[in-house]
């Protein structure tokens, strides 16, 4: 087989958004904390925990899936709850993107308490064309001299000067959360949205910013008795009266909004009993799902724990079709990502478009891709990656290429340059793992294999070619 050969199929690095800076001049501000395309994959959109929007949209000028900025804005900004003396970050904890039904963009931005639906549209800015006074009547003359108005009045006219992409919040929805926001999600009948914190749910209507409906409650009337809190939601992408929720227990439970004003009831429950005899001080920490997600076709759901992915049939309660280990390695560190928090790290998940292939991060900037045929099985289909600008710099130094990773506007990389690549699971030697790089934000082509990751302030684009 020659190289050409070798090389078709494989995923490959296309892009590369973000600063050029080392990773001690990294702020706090510019990590990149959520990852979404909108629906079309025409356009994606991140936010930062300086409260920033940045959106891209796609190059169609480009063979490949390439994207070029498209516009920013700051979307949040830090705020101080006087009542509780609270301070509220500005940081963005999701973007979900509204359905498009005119020229206009919609998208649904939010950090720990306040949800904002902004609109974007293309402006177009108008200066006067054409001045309606004469240079005389412009410039007076002395008034020993006689003065006559301009015999011809001109109505002025416009012309066109720019075009701007304007963004401005159309509603507002606060006051709504006792607790932080850990989730949002859009209906399918796109008039109505979930936001989630750790112990309710609330439903929105869209058009209506002032009141919500509290569709989930599980707080006890004695908070000593909390056994467990909300860590994700996620509405059915076909079915507008279901959703789900996933727990720190470790459980999915599927709701029915026509059964009960008040979801006290699951419909279905999914829970994964594993092996009981195991059972340590670390399996309820590491049980705790810190996402979920459903198929485009609602028919099954994604859910990441801290060491592994697992695929659940909508139809089939008792046990996953398939779990994926992701970190079995570090079973035997878990005192010590126990002792500096990495043992709470919330990764996040997503499905293909086609729901053939599920993709989750881990550490020193490494995310795998593996196929949901339960028939597959170890390290049978898996790729895993690296979007780490080191690896690319290291990879050019051997290959004495010209590689230029882009600014935040630009990127000069050859797609056709094939991204270090290997296969089985992640992390193989936990004693070389970098755990303060991390992905755990990331979203993927709704129609195309291409994944956007997130990789601290740097964003990345890969592409199966």
């Amino acid at each position: 087989m020659d190289e050409s050969e070798d090389l078709t199929g494989q995923w490959r690095f296309a892009q590369c958004f973000g600063d050029k800076g080392d990773a001690e001049d990294i702020t706090e501000a510019d990590i990149i904390s959520a990852v979404e395309f909108d629906h079309s994959g025409d356009y994606l959109a991140t936010g930062d925990k300086g409260g920033r929007v940045v959106l891209f949209e796609r190059n169609h000028s480009k063979k490949g899936c390439e994207y070029k900025f498209f516009t920013e804005f700051q979307s949040h900004e830090p705020e101080f709850d006087y009542l509780k003396s609270l301070e509220i970050e500005e940081k963005i904890n999701k973007i979900r993107w509204c359905r498009r039904t005119n020229r206009a963009h919609f998208l649904l931005s939010t950090n720990d308490k306040t949800i904002k639906l902004w609109k974007l549209y293309e402006k177009n800015l108008k200066v006067v064309a054409e001045n309606n006074l004469s240079d005389e009547f412009r410039h007076p003359r002395p008034l020993l001299k006689p003065f006559t108005l301009p015999m011809q009045l001109k109505l002025p006219r416009l012309s066109h000067h720019d075009t701007i992409v304007a963004a401005y919040p159309r509603r507002v929805y606060s006051n709504a959360h006792a607790y932080h926001i850990n989730s949002i999600s859009v209906n399918s009948d796109a008039e109505t949205y979930i936001s989630a914190d750790d112990l309710r749910i609330n439903l929105w209507n869209l058009g209506i910013s002032d009141h919500s409906f509290n569709i989930v409650d599980i707080k006890p009337d004695n908070m000593e008795e909390l056994t467990e809190v909300i860590t994700s939601a996620d509405f059915h992408p076909v079915n507008c009266n279901h959703l789900m929720y996933s727990s720190s227990k470790g459980n999915i439970k599927l709701l029915d909004l026509r059964q009960s004003a008040l979801c006290d009831n699951h419909t279905k429950l999914f829970e994964d009993q594993g092996d009981q005899d195991s059972k340590s001080f670390f399996s309820e920490i590491i049980s705790s799902i810190s996402d979920i997600k459903f198929s485009q076709n609602g028919r099954y759901i994604l859910s990441r724990d801290y060491l592994s992915l697992k695929i659940w049939d909508i139809n089939m309660e008792k046990m996953p079709v398939k779990t994926i280990p992701l970190h079995d390695v570090l079973r035997s560190k878990l005192c010590d990502l126990y002792e500096n928090d990495c043992i709470f790290d919330k990764f996040e998940c997503t499905f293909s478009g086609d729901g053939k292939h599920a993709l989750s991060g881990s550490y020193s900037n490494n995310f795998g891709i593996y196929p949901t045929d339960s028939s597959k099985l170890g390290d049978e289909g898996q790729v895993v990656l690296q979007a780490d600008k080191a690896a690319f710099r290291a990879r050019k130094s051997a290959a004495s290429s010209t590689v230029k990773l882009n600014s935040m506007k630009n990127n000069d990389w050859d797609p056709r340059s094939p991204a270090p690549m290997g296969s089985g699971s992640i992390g193989l030697d936990p004693d070389q793992l970098d755990y303060n790089k991390k992905i755990m934000h990331a979203s993927w082509h709704p129609f195309e294999d291409s994944v956007a990751i997130a990789a601290t302030n740097n964003l990345f684009v890969f592409s199966k070619l």
